[in-house]
């Protein structure tokens, strides 16, 4: 019993941790008050604390997956990593760039994810593990999850921001945001790597199946969506350096792209695990 609570501990101290600034970057940043034009820049000490929760979710990550007896995975684990870098990255942005407008979002997100293995532990071991072809798939392949989940839910904020701005909304949250022009070239950029990122896990799971699975390659429906979701990001890009897609168009391909890519994987696994209780 000691040992899963200490093993449980990281996870839940991350979440109480980011919970905790959530509330507090809404509160300073987001809430209406009477100098509610007047924007507050991020505290040393809060890229400190944001810093500890990261440390501690990693901590946590690293205990569940990379056990004694293998490496584990699930929907959960993956819904909490995801987030962990999604954090990371606007931890790091927020060094060059204004971030502390868009930490109401991505914190109580992060609170949630990495409560996900508390409530949804899993006994599952992943296969080929060892394998070194097998490493480099999964390490592109999460990092491309993480980098078009936050793509996803940047572009959300973005399409409310836009809106705001268009009914001429003066809310106290839009002082703290970077400018909307600053906010775009961020999601492209965040978008083109994740898609490169993309091409590589998929890229490398279609060309060496046989050695990262221990089979053929077989048409199933995780192949299907992942495929489908690297077209879509792929005509997405295409079309802002052809045709200059941008606001709600740029939009509306972010979240169908990200759509499909979680289907591919962690709609899957919640549906096994969850729902049909399987491994």
């Amino acid at each position: 019993m000691a040992d899963i609570v200490i093993q449980l501990l990281p996870h839940i101290l991350a979440a109480q941790l980011y919970a905790g600034l959530g509330f507090h970057f809404w509160n300073t940043r987001w809430r209406e008050h009477e100098q509610q034009r007047v924007a507050r820049p991020m505290a040393r000490w809060e890229r400190t604390v944001i810093g500890i929760a990261l440390g501690l979710h990693a901590w946590g990550l690293h205990d569940a997956i990379l056990t004694a007896s293998g490496m584990r995975f699930s929907f959960g684990l993956a819904l909490s990593l995801m987030m962990w870098l999604a954090v990371l990255i606007y931890w790091l942005e927020s060094f060059m760039a204004r971030m502390e407008g868009m930490q109401p979002m991505v914190l109580p997100l992060a609170a949630i994810s990495s409560f996900l293995p508390v409530i949804f532990p899993t006994d599952h071991l992943v296969a080929h593990a060892d394998a070194t072809a097998f490493q480099f798939h999964f390490l592109a392949a999460m990092l491309a999850y993480s980098l078009l989940t936050l793509s996803a839910l940047h572009a959300i904020f973005m399409g409310f921001t836009e809106n705001a701005l268009h009914r001429r909304a003066m809310h106290r949250s839009l002082a703290s945001l970077p400018p909307l022009m600053a906010m775009e070239s961020l999601l492209f950029r965040m978008l083109t790597v994740g898609f490169i990122l993309l091409t590589l896990a998929v890229g490398s799971g279609l060309l060496f199946s046989e050695i990262l699975f221990g089979k053929p390659l077989t048409l199933d429906h995780k192949v299907v969506f992942a495929i489908a979701s690297w077209l879509i990001f792929a005509t997405l890009l295409i079309g802002r350096h052809a045709w200059g897609w941008r606001g709600k168009k740029a939009l509306r391909w972010t979240l169908a792209g990200f759509a499909l890519l979680i289907l591919a994987y962690v709609g899957s696994r919640f549906v096994l695990e969850v729902l049909l209780g399987r491994v």
